[in-house]
């Protein structure tokens, strides 16, 4: 009895994931996160700091990418014709995944390859707040910046990888609508009267 439980409940796990617009999206995502974790390597090996500012250009590649997605989406599977929510759904799957996979590989690079790159962008992140101290007392108050300035100490290296997603989420809102519109394309042919 059990065994034929676990076997129907895997079946119905694996006919979900089977649709093309869930295959195809995270097969996506995750060519998109190895992108964005080359990238990141990339910055490493030219001896640039591979997390911060210089990090952020990467989201060109979820561009890209996620176009490519819908491009693909809508020529194979969707027989020429794209869905608004189509686009919406492959674009967060894509992005989300991406995320969350290159956050998982420089949290790995970080903690196992090389160790010194989280002190020192730790450093250069306290630098930064030590250098404009002024405009940001002038701005926020005393109170606040001891308080960024002491959160700074408290990050972690697993914080890498909710800092990747949410980051990648807040700058996904307006790229992830513009996609989806430019790529919709919908059989208005229900709508003719056949005249």
């Amino acid at each position: 009895f059990f065994e034929s439980l676990i076997i129907n409940f895997m079946q119905a796990i694996l006919n979900y994931f089977n649709k093309p617009i869930l295959k195809i999206s995270l097969a996506f995502g995750f060519v998109t996160g190895l992108l964005c974790f080359f990238y990141f390597l990339g910055l490493y090996f030219l001896h640039i700091t591979p997390l911060g500012n210089k990090k952020v250009l990467d989201y060109g590649i979820h561009v890209i990418m996620m176009s490519a997605c819908c491009w693909n989406f809508r020529r194979y599977a969707g027989n020429g014709y794209f869905h608004l929510w189509e686009g919406i759904t492959i674009c967060y799957i894509v992005n989300s995944v991406a995320a969350l996979f290159t956050g998982w590989l420089i949290y790995g690079f970080v903690t196992q390859i090389d160790t010194t790159i989280f002190p020192q962008y730790l450093a250069e992140m306290k630098q930064l707040l030590v250098n404009t101290k002024g405009q940001l007392i002038e701005k926020l108050g005393q109170k606040e910046y001891d308080i960024m300035l002491a959160d700074v100490q408290k990050i972690k290296p697993s914080d890498l990888i909710s800092d990747e997603f949410v980051k990648k989420s807040i700058i996904g809102v307006l790229p992830i609508l513009i996609i989806s519109m430019a790529f919709r394309k919908q059989d208005y042919g229900i709508y003719n009267t056949g005249k």
